[in-house]
């Protein structure tokens, strides 16, 4: 059974297919997302867990589109996404335990870093440059700090996996966004499954909203792969610096 009415879904079908795009092309769609299901009258722990149903396809979506334009190797990419899945169980899990709000404090400051350094880093472009990590060192290191992250708390994780990517793996911006989705997905998975047995995620809408996803997930994967940086560094850097705003703004 539907647990919003018609005019609600509508909106939260909107919200879907903006966040997809938003996600598909620099992350952030939780912005959009969480505070429409907020609105149509989830509990916090309820929009969470929902949100986490839609993004899912679409990650899948954006992934997919990525990868048939040939800017990332899925299979490839395998290994992470099973330490990403791994990593965010974990993180959901430890929501109880560990003293989070001092992330929470820390969290905007972070945000905006990651803003100054895609709106002034000279050099940030398409092409590849220096890597400082071996593929496996960032299995191991980044990608497990991401993943937890995204279970532990959300919003960011695609920022932070983008940063990732670029100053330690050496990826160009749109190499970077590709192989962002991926662990996004796998992210978003784990982190669902341990909402699962603690939450109550309304399944139907979030279903209803990833047909949305996918939509406007194909349509921003589209988009940011023929404008590439021009398109990704200044929407990343409007969606880090809108997050950091939000979370000051719920703090205060």
């Amino acid at each position: 059974m539907l647990e919003v009415g018609f005019e609600t879904l509508l909106l939260l079908l909107a919200a879907g297919f903006i966040a997809g795009f938003m996600d598909a092309v620099a992350g952030g769609g939780g912005l959009v997302t969480v505070p429409v299901l907020l609105l149509a009258g989830a509990n916090p722990i309820t929009a969470l867990a929902t949100n986490k149903i839609q993004g899912l396809f679409g990650a899948g979506t954006a992934a997919l589109s990525y990868a048939r334009g040939g800017h990332v190797n899925l299979r490839e990419q395998g290994g992470a996404a099973a330490i990403a899945f791994g990593a965010s169980i974990a993180g959901a899990l430890l929501i109880s335990v560990l003293p989070t709000g001092w992330i929470r404090m820390i969290l905007p400051l972070l945000l905006i870093g990651i803003a100054v350094f895609f709106a002034t880093k000279k050099g940030l472009d398409d092409g590849d440059h220096v890597r400082r990590l071996s593929p496996i060192m960032f299995a191991a290191t980044m990608v497990p700090l991401c993943g937890a992250y995204d279970g532990l708390l959300g919003p960011g994780a695609g920022s932070f996996y983008m940063l990732a990517f670029v100053s330690m793996a050496g990826y160009g911006i749109l190499k970077a966004t590709a192989h962002t989705k991926l662990l996004n997905l796998a992210s978003n998975a784990g982190a669902l499954l341990a909402f699962a047995f603690v939450a109550t995620p309304w399944w139907i809408t979030g279903l209803a909203m990833g047909v949305a996803q996918i939509a406007g997930a194909a349509a921003g994967a589209k988009m940011a792969q023929k404008q590439g940086a021009r398109l990704i560094k200044p929407l990343l850097v409007i969606t880090s610096v809108t997050l950091a705003v939000k979370l000051l703004w719920d703090m205060l």
